[in-house]
């Protein structure tokens, strides 16, 4: 940089340059700051109750990374060959094939594995499909136990958003309570 006169004046352009690097290290600080703000203790709280419809159940339970990767495995083994490996389910699944039965479902959040309860969820891997809704789905029970069926289902609820979580895990509570 030059004065009015002409001169060089030292340490006016090195300034001029410095400034926007630390600009973008400053925004760079404020987002890394932000995100890490919302995954931690900034973020939703996870200690805190699940309230809908003005009835709270207790905090949704961490999934086990281990139980996850368990899951995934036998999910891959066991159910990816007709709910497909991206648990996006067969196309037109919500039309009924020519028997009656309907394909199957997605267990990702477009589909609607995320409305059970977790007992309803367990019945139909151990049991299969309900033959009085023309359930097809054959049951898992016999080769499968019943840890290897909750991995699996760990497995597809850590790929739910939160709220569907949340809603699951509230539909699990509350039927759990009206039961005797």
């Amino acid at each position: 940089m030059t004065n009015s006169a002409g001169r060089r004046q030292p340490g006016r352009a090195v300034a001029s340059s410095v400034i926007p690097a630390v600009m973008a290290i400053l925004a760079g600080v404020i987002v890394v700051g932000g995100a890490a703000w919302a995954l931690g203790s900034g973020g939703p709280d996870r200690d805190a109750p699940v309230v809908i419809n003005n009835t709270a159940v207790p905090p949704l339970p961490t999934l086990d990374p281990r139980r996850i990767a368990d899951g995934e495995t036998l999910y891959a083994q066991s159910c990816a060959a007709c709910h497909g490996a991206e648990l996006r389910g067969a196309p037109n699944w919500k039309q009924r094939l020519p028997g009656g039965a309907l394909p199957p479902p997605p267990h990702d959040d477009t589909g609607h594995t995320w409305h059970h309860p977790d007992s309803l969820l367990l019945s139909i891997v151990t049991s299969g499909g309900d033959p009085a809704y023309n359930g097809v789905m054959p049951g898992f029970g016999a080769t499968l136990s019943p840890d290897q069926i909750t991995a699996v289902l760990d497995f597809i609820k850590s790929r739910w958003s939160r709220d569907h979580r949340e809603f699951q895990w509230w539909m699990t509570v509350t039927t759990q309570a009206d039961q005797p």
